[in-house]
């Protein structure tokens, strides 16, 4: 499906906007050799520890395991974390740090836009427990009139019936109206499918400013003095 024109920023209803890559920054190597290691593995064996994580994350995002389950999938080297311990605590805490470093010129954009009326909806493949951390966040609480995470609904995008949750959250908006952000093209390939506008976002924060309503601008008093000659 080709998707249609893009809809002037000042005609946008909704914004569904995606959380890791956009708002969220990617984590730090030192992070993902942190987690690494305190599941037991080298610190040489980082990239390793990395794939199996993304192999097991989707059904940790969609709910479908729990957290005792999705880490002891990645244990090594003799270590437990069976539920109620401290190495479990350990590693919740240490995977939601990676996860809520956000960039500060995206939420300034999104600032403006919410300034300017547009309503913003999350909708964020996370598990229970980074979406009760972004929820409790000021700038979630501030600026997003409604949250919707893949661990809630049991489904991850980009099933449409991820989409159809964040359009049923935002008040059932008209598609076309409706801007979707994602860093992942599939996700935004499966949005146009449904009608929706969309952006690829791949790290320019100006790419997205220019599809956001911007705040009429603030006049300030003239502060210059009139000579009469």
């Amino acid at each position: 499906m080709t998707a249609s024109q893009p809809t002037a920023p000042h005609d946008l209803e909704t914004l569904i906007c995606d959380y890791n890559k956009v708002i969220g920054e990617d984590p730090s190597p030192p992070q993902w050799t942190g987690v690494a290691e305190l599941a037991g593995w080298q610190a040489h064996e980082t990239h390793a520890f990395q794939q199996e994580f993304w192999q097991r994350r989707g059904a940790y995002d969609e709910g479908l395991i729990s957290t005792v389950t999705f880490w002891s999938g990645l244990l090594r080297n003799g270590r437990t974390a069976p539920a109620g311990s401290t190495l479990l605590a350990a590693l919740a805490r240490a995977d939601i740090d990676m996860w809520t470093t956000t960039d500060p010129t995206v939420l300034g954009l999104l600032s403006d836009a919410h300034a300017a009326g547009l309503r913003l909806v999350l909708l964020s493949n996370a598990p229970k427990p980074l979406a009760n951390v972004l929820d409790d966040a000021e700038w979630c609480a501030t600026l997003f009139s409604k949250t919707v995470y893949s661990a809630r609904i049991g489904v991850n995008k980009p099933d449409k019936r991820a989409f159809e949750a964040a359009l049923e959250a935002a008040g059932r908006p008209q598609p076309s109206k409706t801007l979707f952000v994602d860093d992942r093209l599939d996700n935004v390939e499966a949005a146009e499918q449904l009608g929706l506008q969309a952006l690829h976002y791949t790290g320019d924060p100006a790419a997205l400013a220019r599809r956001l309503p911007r705040p009429p601008a603030v006049t300030h008093p003239a502060t210059a003095l009139t000579t009469s000659t």
